[in-house]
């Protein structure tokens, strides 16, 4: 029988789609930090800025430093949460960029069966629905286990952070709770 995630422990893996210092995403993955259930430890990959872009000629020279931490660090965990912004209706290049390099080898990537929740915060009133469908594509393909519900979709985010970048919005603590505890479950029922 295969031990509850609460016992055993939880690594998640949390990667922001976007590289701006003050980004509401990187404060939406700082908050889950805090916001994580006993049990789940959150490590956010903040190299996703230097990566380099997806070019098979580079892939075949090897992977670069950054490419092969990316690589590593979702390997080790046990599952992702991503926070992605929205830019023109899809997944910002940084995000696409580190999904693509996290997919090869094709059949064998680190991405494989990997469950994953995604989040999004936006200043738009629609928050990041449609960039969240366009990773949920991506996901698709590189058989990534994408957990359906519940969505954390943060409209108006610059209303529901402080100027420090902290979440203070008490309903959207609650989402992004209830989204790390249904993560949790989603491993364990992946696990058994």
């Amino acid at each position: 029988m295969t031990e509850p995630a609460e016992r055993r422990g939880l690594h998640v893996l949390g990667i922001a789609g976007s590289l701006r210092r003050a980004s509401y995403n990187r404060a939406l993955l700082r908050a889950a930090v805090e916001l994580a259930p006993p049990g789940m430890e959150i490590e956010i990959f903040d190299q996703v800025g230097a990566l380099p872009l997806f070019n098979q000629d580079l892939e075949a020279g090897g992977d670069a430093a950054p490419v092969a931490a990316l690589k590593a660090a979702v390997q080790r965990a046990d599952a992702l949460l991503v926070a992605t912004p929205e830019y023109n209706y899809g997944l910002t290049a940084p995000l696409k960029n580190a999904v693509d390099w996290a997919s090869r080898p094709p059949g064998k990537s680190a991405l494989r069966g990997k469950p994953a929740a995604i989040m999004g915060a936006s200043m738009g009133p629609g928050g990041t629905i449609r960039a969240q469908l366009a990773l949920r594509q991506a996901f698709l393909y590189t058989e990534v286990y994408a957990l359906l519900k519940p969505e954390v979709l943060v409209g108006s985010a610059h209303e529901k952070f402080d100027d420090q970048g902290n979440l203070t919005d008490a309903r959207t603590r609650q989402s992004v709770a209830a989204l790390l505890g249904a993560l949790a479950e989603w491993v364990g029922r992946l696990r058994a």
